[in-house]
């Protein structure tokens, strides 16, 4: 009964906790430190995100045929409109990918590391489609070329 009388009250009446954030952003930045490392030591056009990256690139580039993945839009994923647009491809996945609605950030410019001014918060399943999409496409392989030079200039030095 204590939950349900919570839930009449007001939303203004709610803060998020300090802690509960600041282990958000923790988990959030190793997820992305993560996933540049591996675009970084791995061909990208390789790798496997999840067990469903077939169906979640086929459905992304059904619905978003013309997105351009190498320099995100990020007007056309969180207006209004946007959200409306992403709304149904996103729950299409909801019990089959862990989180699939997680906060997650993600590199607006492919080209570019993550930082606080190349990046932006989107949903698990997006990040996964982009990715997917950036992977399969080569719009990340300049992340791992560049990498593998410089391991390479390393090594002849």
């Amino acid at each position: 009964m204590a939950a349900a009388s919570a839930l009449t009250g007001k939303a203004d009446d709610y803060t998020n906790s300090a802690d509960l954030e600041m282990q958000w952003a923790m988990k959030a930045y190793h997820h992305a430190e993560t996933f540049y490392n591996l675009i970084s030591s791995v061909n990208p056009r390789l790798l496997k995100l999840t067990k469903h990256d077939d169906e979640i690139y086929t459905e992304f580039r059904k619905d978003f045929k013309d997105m351009d993945i190498s320099v995100l839009n990020e007007d056309s994923m969180k207006t209004a409109d946007g959200k409306a647009k992403w709304r149904p491809f996103c729950n299409h996945f909801e019990g089959q990918l862990d989180d699939f609605n997680f906060g997650t950030l993600i590199r607006i410019d492919c080209k570019e590391p993550y930082s606080k001014e190349n990046s932006t918060l989107v949903t698990r399943v997006q990040f996964y489609a982009i990715e997917i999409a950036r992977n399969r496409e080569g719009h990340n392989d300049s992340i791992w070329q560049k990498k593998s030079e410089e391991k390479n200039a390393e090594n002849k030095s």
